[in-house]
């Protein structure tokens, strides 16, 4: 009989979940809360092992071909002149900008549009109850239905709504960071840079390219104030309005554009849990391991979804397979945290308009020896995907 998966997420875990165990024969079902795919978002990128992924399922080319075209970071001063800059990588890892370097929606939708025929996408619906009877899963969904599954997934994001019916014990941690995601009609003056301004308080404004024609922008600070991300928009925007008012720069140009743009506000945080998996439930994805800002959750979503699809794929006993694949994976997912340290994150976000004139000029000094400081860019925004080593699973 056919192996079926119930799959809570249809952001990039969860397609990539489904992409994989249906090459392997499992028949697939993905659910989405949004009443719809969700092809906003911001860039993320792919490197190290989770390139190798794509390459596996023969997305590379794909992919590429839907990239940003990014050129590189740049961090300029307040009249918007050069401080530093580094180069997009030209590798499966290095680099500020990744050779790889996409929208999360791009991303998402050709994850999608590979799985359509194949895969059953329930958008407008989430999980309500789940059952496990030791064979199989009895999922009850938010408007009554009810799907049996040999394993359920849920490969949602950091702040999971279904995880606690895996995990009910399980919690976020927030950083302290703060990002909010808008998306803003380009100018003549955007190039293809990604342009970062530091402003004192802990405050930064960023300008990317994509490849749709406008601008993305963040907007990030750092606060002590925990539960931001759960305020209406309209107070987010209040603070926003307040917190950048003399910020500089493009300040003031993305802040005209709160009103109408799309807005995503982010209290950046962590996920740490004992374990990611309880009879035939299993977490992936952000909602296993989310590990902060610094670029980790794309690569370590898809490297992830392989192994898990890997493990279910080639083992008979699911409870086997979920061990196996949070053995492979935790190790990485847990360095990536342990990576994330509030240091670096003041660093990137200094305070006294002392502290970002030196980061102006410590930037200034290692752009152009970044290649002998092992690229100190690099390793502030980039996950330590290069460093996973890849199971080889059968060929799907």
């Amino acid at each position: 009989m056919t192996r079926h998966a119930l799959i809570s997420g249809a952001s990039i875990a969860g397609p990539a979940l489904a992409h994989e165990l249906a090459a392997r024969g499992w028949r697939t079902t993905v659910l989405e809360r949004a009443p719809r795919l969700r092809d906003e978002g911001q860039n993320v990128d792919v490197r190290g092992a989770a390139r190798e992924v794509v390459r596996r399922m023969g997305l590379e080319d794909t992919l590429l071909a839907a990239g940003t075209g990014e050129v590189g970071l740049r961090f300029v001063d307040d009249a918007g002149g050069r401080v530093a800059e580094f180069p997009a990588g030209e590798n499966d890892s290095d680099g500020g900008t990744a050779e790889m370097e996409i929208l999360r929606g791009e991303l998402s939708r050709v994850l999608y549009e590979r799985t359509r025929e194949h895969t059953d996408y329930r958008f407008g619906e989430q999980i309500a109850d789940l059952a496990d009877h030791g064979d199989h899963v009895t999922a009850t969904l938010q408007g009554g239905e009810r799907i049996d599954a040999d394993v359920v997934v849920v490969a949602e994001g950091t702040h999971s709504r279904t995880r606690s019916l895996v995990l009910p014990d399980a919690d976020t941690t927030e950083l302290g960071l703060h990002i909010a995601y808008l998306t803003i009609p380009r100018t003549a003056d955007d190039d293809r840079w990604w342009r970062w301004h530091t402003a004192a308080g802990s405050r930064s404004t960023s300008l990317r390219p994509d490849n749709r024609g406008t601008t993305r922008a963040m907007l990030a600070f750092v606060s002590d104030v925990r539960g931001l991300g759960e305020l209406d928009r309209d107070d987010q925007i209040l603070i926003l309005r307040r917190t950048f008012a003399d910020a500089g720069w493009e300040a003031p140009r993305v802040l005209a554009a709160l009103d109408d743009a799309p807005l995503y506000f982010d209290a950046v945080g962590q996920v740490r849990l004992d374990r990611w998996s309880a009879g035939r439930t299993v977490l992936l994805g952000d909602a296993a391991w989310a590990t902060g800002p610094f670029g980790t959750g794309t690569s370590l979503a898809l490297v992830g979804a392989h192994v898990l699809a890997g493990e279910l794929g080639t083992r008979s006993d699911v409870p086997t397979a979920l061990a196996r694949y949070e053995e492979i994976v935790r190790p990485s997912a847990q360095r990536a945290q342990d990576e994330v340290k509030p240091l670096a994150i003041r660093a990137m976000n200094p305070r006294s308009t002392a502290a970002v004139k030196l980061q102006r000029a410590v930037l200034g000094v290692a752009a152009p020896v970044s290649d002998k400081l092992g690229g100190l860019v690099g390793r502030l925004t980039r996950p330590p995907a290069d460093r996973f080593a890849l199971p080889d699973y059968p060929a799907a």
